[in-house]
């Protein structure tokens, strides 16, 4: 065992290659959920505008509970990569196990909050009742999956964190096919399956991440990556790296959280606009999620990288690392606005809304996707400072950015009651926000002593 691990090795290089290597598996693995989202939504458009307006409020909720693993799992992939940079390989399993603990723990108090808590919340929000119940049944099957959920964003930590990202394929090409087969069969009453519309894209997506869950373990053991990170031999509680773990990661879930709760109240605000504006707003999330997926793997990258190459007593070399990373991220996102520019109608039009809605949306694409530059570097920035380890630092920038974002919006939606294209001018303040802070810590050098 000890040879094995002696000769493979887990050190990243600084090249656009490594780089790639890393960056392409993992938007493949982010961009085919996003994909499995975008079915839901159309196939929930054909059900009518209710439909895919609740869709928008059920899926940030979902989100913010999806963040949290997120959390859990950037938290333990800056660890694992760290280790794996140290050559330290015998301690990755143990945290992994851990990691896999806490984030099972967290999934059950998030069952137990949808079921209490949040109708509360919706009710106090929302002024669409027919909205509201909708939003509450379905979150109350949703939710069955974040067990599953969790446990999948571990594997991400895992195998990012050790460079070996090609193996998440798997996983969400099964997650993928599951999703979308059973989303039609259970929406619409197809291949013999109960027709149970809104809900059946719950179910469907519940099952769907338990197929990904079971292949890429599946995949894991038949690589032979479980016996050389010595993945099973450590099922026993252990207090010190669970306390590192949540060291770690309890700032990424804080960020992550308030991030996403921000977005919800930007909902909340936009769904008292009307039912229209709610579903435009569903759709430009869309857009962020399908064609921010590069970006968010290229950020995730960036996190396990920066932690790697410090590991490997390179710290000289992170900006380096840094300005690569951004270029590339820069040249994809430029392109991706582009097309949107381009091409808008013919994004919206895959919904099956009428020529009003696609004209009321159309000049929210074009401002969204200059967001999508900004995001392409800012969030770069960001995941470096949580790959140095500072991420309590990374809270507070985002604690930051998200009080101009907040007050920006209620102003703008609830106070001032301009349009929704102004509103969505916030993912400018977000970001610029961001981008600013971010920059300043890396290049300050102030991260250079932590120790993880």
């Amino acid at each position: 065992m000890a040879a094995t691990n002696a000769n493979k090795n887990y050190k990243v290089e600084i090249s656009n290659r490594q780089i790639l290597r890393i960056a392409l598996p993992i938007s493949f693995a982010i961009l085919v959920p996003q994909i499995n989202f975008i079915t839901n939504n159309i196939f929930l458009g054909n059900l009518g505008e209710q439909s895919l307006a609740t869709a928008g409020i059920t899926g940030v909720y979902y989100l913010l509970f999806a963040s949290i693993g997120n959390g859990i799992n950037n938290g333990l992939q800056a660890l694992i990569a760290r280790r794996a940079g140290e050559d330290r390989i015998q301690d990755i399993g143990r945290l992994f196990m851990q990691g896999v603990y806490i984030a099972l723990a967290l999934s059950l108090l998030g069952i137990l909050i949808t079921y209490t808590v949040a109708p509360v919340i919706l009710k106090a929000t929302l002024k669409g009742e027919a909205i509201r119940q909708q939003a509450v049944r379905f979150l109350q099957i949703r939710i069955w999956g974040l067990p599953f959920l969790y446990i999948y964003q571990m594997r991400n930590a895992l195998l990012v964190g050790t460079n070996q990202s090609k193996f998440l394929i798997y996983g969400t090409l099964a997650e993928t096919v599951v999703n979308i087969t059973l989303d039609y069969g259970l929406i619409y009453g197809h291949f013999g399956l109960p027709a149970l519309g809104f809900d059946g894209a719950a179910v469907a997506s519940i099952i769907a991440e338990l197929a990904g869950v079971l292949v890429v373990f599946g995949v894991i053991n038949a690589k032979g990556i479980g016996k050389q990170l010595q993945l099973y031999t450590h099922f026993r509680f252990d207090a010190k790296n669970s306390r590192l773990i949540l060291v770690q990661s309890a700032p990424l879930i804080f960020q992550y959280a308030i991030s996403i709760i921000s977005w919800g109240f930007f909902y909340i605000l936009v769904e008292h606009h009307g039912r229209r504006d709610l579903a435009i707003s569903n759709t430009m999330r869309n857009i962020f999620g399908l064609f921010g997926a590069f970006t968010w793997a290229i950020a995730s990258t960036t996190n396990a990288m920066v932690s790697n190459v410090i590991g490997q007593g390179k710290k000289e070399r992170v900006n380096v690392l840094i300005r690569k990373i951004v270029r590339l991220s820069l040249c994809f996102s430029a392109i991706v606005a582009l097309l949107l520019n381009l091409f808008p109608r013919a994004f919206l039009a895959i919904y099956g809304q009428d020529e009003s809605f696609i004209e009321a949306a159309m000049p929210i694409v074009r401002m969204v996707s200059s967001a999508l530059i900004l995001m392409s570097f800012s969030t770069i920035w960001l995941n470096a400072v949580a790959g140095t380890g500072n991420t309590r630092v990374t809270l507070q920038i985002e604690a930051i950015t998200i009080v101009f974002y907040c007050l920006y919006v209620y102003l703008v939606l609830e106070r001032w009651k301009l349009s929704l294209l102004v509103g969505w001018m916030s993912e400018w303040v977000y970001w610029t926000s961001t981008f600013v802070f971010s920059y300043w810590y890396i290049r300050s050098g102030r991260w250079k002593d932590k120790v993880i």
